[in-house]
């Protein structure tokens, strides 16, 4: 049998042991930055998911801020007159909760439920105890800030706010909106400090969209600019103490960091050149080898730095054990963005009218080999959804039919007034929603998308589909390219369904009619994507058992719908089921209902709208299902109570 995973944290009585010894304040922080290395790490071990290299990279900054610098720890967290800091990319939020456990604020069990349940949120949520503001949208961070710092000044509290961004971040066109805006309204009590590791997702900064010099660009715009070594705390404080003198502009940082520092094959430069270019550790948890690899010298250097500052030796606390992960010997599950970037390349050989745009999510998208076969038609627009829209739209208008990628929450709602300008010029665009629906559910609200459906729906000239498997998103794009005559929306899910979807032998992809996928008679359920097929139909299964017979249909039309097909599909029924990976408003659900309500055969039939009434919970997939009751058993019960008085 293998041996388990050891995963080890410095506990915080060691934690506040080093924070109250007497030695050079420089050493202490580091001390304070290599044991919140480890403990950041091993609770990204533990979630099964987080952003490693962007917290490592901002750390440093982070426990200078909050161990040396800001009176929050001092006046506290109520205080009006506190200094106040918080992360506009938000994504380093599993090194920020380290830094919040190591000042006592965030306890150890919340820090063991990160990306989980009734824990901590896979990005900042105002929610959680030290945390000033929402983040995991880029780019809103320097709005809020200059906010929070004219609401200091209106109520005469003293404080400063501090705000860091990525440098990618930096493609966002809210960002220099907000630095031309923050000097016009002479709001000074602001500091911005960018982590300019270089990378980005997977790429550098440079191969994606070149920032060209920062502080010419934060010059013009009327800021006081210094450089530091984000990682040397000496070169840190330096800066800091002279922007204390500046009290006439906003200020801000440009701090060199290192993405993935700490943990040798985790670092820019050297996990670039392992990843042949391309960067792996910027999300994700890394697997059992690499695990124990960096926790290996993670621990070694934390106890090296303990020996030369005269501590002894840090107690590092076994807190889990966790099973070391097999290879499955069998995974019939898919995952449609793979298909996805195949049938891309297949249709983009013989469609050379054909044009992918991309928002820095090339390789999380499936289009890395569009992006090698057709590099003259491949368009990396970088973190700027706004932008990529509106030069679609100008291919569109110049006889090129633009392919535009990027995660659905972003895309349908950042972009949401181009797509608009874009679809009453009736040209044809197909936008590609990714990541739709409610799972990814570890990142949190930001990343699940729940308002696509409803976004792109008020846009009458837009058909919108989400596919079941591979071969149903084979049949949607291929529509999509060559039948199509307006503006198409496509959702696609992160993860695959838990079983494989079949579709019938028989299925042939048409306008406005789905299929059946399990046959019953007691009452009928309309649902879509792999993700919520699957717990339709395990629903359909444990009713089954009790004597009750779900009929399971997969439509895939999610703003159409054929009115004799529906007909023909519901007319036995009282009890018609919808279920949506979405809001109950302007999704499936709606479509369904407005569907029934205008023909005179249907008008009058209950239909019962299951989806997410509220803001999604965070956690894991099955956490997050039970929570909404939009899991299979749960679904079950619904069914039962929805039907029970027939």
């Amino acid at each position: 049998m293998d041996k388990n995973i050891d995963v080890f944290m410095v506990p915080y009585q060691e934690i506040s042991r080093v924070i109250n010894t007497k030695m050079d304040r420089f050493d202490k922080l580091v001390m304070i930055s290599e044991m919140c290395r480890l403990n950041t790490f091993s609770s990204v071990k533990i979630a099964g998911s987080g952003h490693l290299g962007s917290s490592f990279s901002s750390l440093d900054l982070m426990v200078y801020l909050y161990f040396d610098y800001m009176n929050v720890l001092e006046k506290g967290l109520d205080s009006p007159d506190r200094d106040i800091f918080f992360s506009s990319k938000g994504h380093d939020c599993p090194g920020f909760y380290s830094v919040l456990f190591a000042a006592n604020i965030l306890p150890l069990e919340k820090i063991l439920k990160l990306r989980k349940l009734g824990g901590l949120d896979g990005h900042p949520d105002v929610k959680i105890d030290g945390v000033e503001s929402n983040s995991g949208s880029l780019g809103m961070g320097i709005s809020k800030a200059k906010g929070m710092a004219k609401a200091k000044s209106l109520g005469s509290h003293d404080g400063e706010i501090f705000v860091i961004t990525g440098d990618g971040e930096l493609q966002e066109g809210q960002i220099w909106e907000s630095l031309q805006t923050t000097t016009h309204q002479k709001i000074t009590n602001v500091t911005m400090i960018v982590d300019h590791n270089k990378i980005q997702t997977d790429k550098k900064v440079e191969e994606i969209i070149d920032l060209g010099s920062l502080e010419k660009k934060f010059s013009i715009f009327g800021w006081h600019v210094e450089r530091c070594n984000g990682h040397d705390f000496r070169s840190i404080d330096l800066v800091f103490k002279k922007l204390k003198n500046v009290r006439d502009k906003p200020k801000v940082i440009i701090a060199d960091t290192i993405k993935g520092k700490g943990i040798s094959f985790m670092e820019g430069p050297e996990a670039l050149k392992s990843g042949q270019g391309l960067y792996r550790w910027h999300s994700g948890a890394p697997n059992d080898d690499f695990f124990e690899l960096g926790q290996k010298e993670l621990i070694e250097k934390i106890q090296k730095c303990a020996e030369k500052f005269n501590l002894g030796k840090i107690k590092c606390q076994l807190i889990k054990s966790l099973p070391r992960k097999r290879t499955r010997l069998k995974d019939t599950a898919e995952k449609v963005v793979k298909t996805f970037g195949e049938i891309l390349v297949d249709i983009g050989k013989r469609r050379k009218d054909i044009v992918v745009l991309d928002a820095d999510l090339s390789e999380d998208c499936g289009l890395r080999l569009f992006e090698n076969t057709y590099p003259e038609r491949f368009i990396e627009n970088g973190i700027a959804e706004q932008d990529m829209v509106s030069m679609a739209g100008g291919l569109a208008l110049q006889g090129y039919l633009p392919i535009v990628n990027s995660f659905a929450s972003f895309l349908s709602s950042r972009s949401n007034e181009q797509i608009y300008t874009n679809a009453t010029e009736n040209t044809k665009i197909i936008y590609m929603c990714h990541y739709a629906g409610l799972i990814p559910a570890g990142p949190g609200k930001s990343h699940q998308s729940l308002r696509d459906i409803s976004l792109f729906g008020a846009l009458p000239n837009c058909i919108i589909l989400e596919p079941c498997n591979a071969i149903e998103t084979a049949n949607v794009l291929e529509w999509a390219v060559e039948k199509a005559t307006q503006t198409c929306m496509i959702r696609l899910v992160i993860s695959p369904s838990p079983r494989k979807i079949l579709l019938p032998d028989d299925y042939i992809f048409e306008m406005g009619k789905g299929c059946v996928l399990k046959d019953g008679n007691n009452a009928i359920i309309f649902a879509y994507g792999p993700v919520m097929l699957n717990e339709a139909l395990t629903a359909a299964e444990i009713l089954e058992k009790n004597g009750f017979s779900l009929k399971v249909i997969n439509m895939p039309w999610l703003n159409r719908v054929d009115s004799d097909w529906l007909l023909k599909t519901v007319k036995d029924f009282k009890s018609i089921f919808v279920l949506d990976d979405h809001s109950t408003y302007g999704g499936l659900g709606d479509t369904i209902l407005n569907a029934i309500n205008s023909s005179d055969l249907l008008r009058g039939k209950k239909v019962n709208k299951i989806g997410i009434r509220e803001y999604p919970a965070f956690g894991t997939p099955i956490e997050v299902f039970k929570y909404h009751r939009v899991d299979g058993k749960s679904l079950s019960k619904r069914i039962l109570e929805g039907t029970k008085n027939e």
